[in-house]
């Protein structure tokens, strides 16, 4: 991961009595296809707007989101973003949630076996087959989130954007989705972005970890590229020296000194 010329940062700004607020202020960065970058911020300051940048969901003042080098983001299936809440239709089932998406967006381009087959493949890859016949309120928080992912998988995004998909869920739900972004990463060699405030999630995903200064204008401070091996043992990490180096530079960020750029710290 590097940084980009000034001509290809991203600005955001706003409106508001006092005069124009840059909210996003040189947000440039490249990342490679297949990486998985957190970015993590204080727990305190807006993400929204860079999230909704990042996703397409709205245009920056200036800058683009580019995917394969020069393909600029310009529908749907180029990007799919996973909210905290799952925003599952509560009448329907885990398949019929998927074929909602699965109808929209191959409406014209698979046939009707062709169609159920890809809803049951995405809902095997987060092991949600089993339930396809419920509902989200007859399972718990982890399978709705689940079949949130399958939606989003099922649209075959070359980017996925997570912002933090465990709501308020508890410690043990945390760690299932964890490990389920990670295997579904080895699998579809998906390139996934993630918003978080939690340090120990950032190094235990990331390949690299982006730290975004306080508000309320938010830039980029320090990246840090993680080259830790994988498979990561949760409960190895702790013993390992780099890992919590890796921990206290983020803190010293977030809480401290700024750092230097693009440190990288080896396993």
């Amino acid at each position: 991961m590097s940084a980009l010329p000034d001509s290809n940062y991203k600005y955001m700004e706003f409106q508001t009595l006092p005069g124009d607020l840059d909210a996003l202020t040189k947000m440039g960065l490249t990342t490679k296809k297949g990486e998985f970058t957190s970015l993590i911020r204080h727990a305190r300051n807006t993400k929204l707007d860079l999230l909704g940048v990042v996703a397409d969901l709205y245009q920056a003042k200036t800058g683009k989101v580019q995917l394969k080098e020069q393909k600029v983001i310009t529908d749907d299936k180029d990007s799919n973003i996973i909210f905290q809440n799952n925003s599952l239709l509560p009448w329907l089932t885990a398949y019929q949630n998927v074929e909602l998406v699965v109808e929209q967006v191959y409406k014209d381009k698979m046939d009707k076996e062709e169609k159920k087959a890809w809803i049951e493949y995405n809902l095997q890859l987060v092991y949600m087959d089993h339930d396809m016949d419920k509902r989200p309120i007859e399972i718990s928080g982890s399978m709705t989130q689940r079949i949130g992912l399958a939606c989003a998988l099922a649209m075959q995004p070359e980017l996925l954007v997570v912002d933090e998909p465990y709501g308020e869920s508890d410690s043990v739900t945390r760690k299932h989705i964890q490990d389920l972004l990670v295997e579904i990463q080895k699998k579809l060699n998906n390139t996934i972005v993630l918003f978080t405030h939690d340090i120990n999630e950032a190094v235990l995903l990331s390949d690299n970890i982006v730290m975004l200064t306080d508000g309320p204008t938010i830039q980029i401070g320090d990246v840090l590229n993680v080259n830790l091996r994988r498979p990561r043992k949760r409960n190895n990490l702790p013993k390992n020296n780099n890992y919590n180096r890796l921990r206290g530079e983020i803190l010293s960020f977030l809480y401290g000194t700024n750092l230097s750029n693009n440190k990288e710290v080896t396993a």
